[in-house]
């Protein structure tokens, strides 16, 4: 990535209005500049972050002294990575394909757990709203249309800033069967296409190792290597 790509990821909060800029704090200013933009999903993450961290008592982990389990794929997992310090790439997040607003954050000396759900109504919009949504994911939207909706975006942001713990959503604490510490795993190289792969992910064909693009899919209509 260039010089100009990384000042534009640099300055995301920056480029925001001062009245809004100034309403957020810094932790979000930098998760925001993490994730590329202000929007309420990302508000979501850090608010059930930081609800989470405070009633475990905890700080932001360096290594795998979290464990985090997300449930949706959505702006919120960004933040809530941020915040925590519990990323894919160390092993310490978990994503369920649910698409819900819920976030489960572990302490791992323990186990205690605690799970923040957005309440039910909480991205609800309004016709307008809506009707602006649409235009604007469908580039029928006006300049000042497009204005409209990202001014409404980041009020609706604030506004889920700045909701009560009470109202913004369930918080409870929770069981989790907390998986063991990521592993490290030799590679085996694919019969087929000569690219490394982590032995546990590798399927046989032929009697020989290969990755999961590589190996023959066997079913009826539905898939068993994927």
């Amino acid at each position: 990535m260039g010089e100009t790509g990384r000042a534009s990821m640099a300055t995301a909060s920056m480029q925001l209005a001062e009245s809004v800029r100034q309403r957020i704090p810094d932790d979000l200013a930098a998760a925001i500049d993490f994730h590329g933009h202000f929007c309420p999903g990302l508000t979501i993450g850090y608010r059930a972050a930081v609800i989470a961290m405070d009633r475990l008592g905890v700080q932001r982990g360096s290594d795998e002294q979290l464990l985090g389990i997300v449930e949706t794929d959505a702006c919120g997992v960004d933040a809530f990575q941020f915040m925590t310090g519990c990323t894919l790439g160390k092993g310490n997040l978990i994503y369920k394909d649910y698409g819900k607003q819920a976030f489960t954050l572990v302490r791992r000396s323990d186990g205690r757990a605690i799970r923040v759900v957005l309440r039910p109504n909480g991205l609800q919009s309004d016709d307008a709203a809506e009707k602006l949504r649409r235009l604007v994911a469908t580039g029928e939207a006006s300049a000042a249309e497009q204005t409209a909706f990202w001014d409404g975006h980041i009020n609706k942001a604030l506004r889920l800033l700045d909701e009560p713990e009470e109202l913004f959503g369930a918080v409870s604490e929770v069981e989790v069967d907390v998986p063991p510490a990521a592993q490290h795993f030799s590679s085996v190289i694919c019969a087929v296409c000569g690219e490394a792969v982590m032995e546990p992910r590798s399927r046989l064909r032929d009697g020989e190792p290969c990755c999961i693009p590589c190996s023959n899919s066997y079913g009826r209509a539905w898939e068993i290597n994927g």
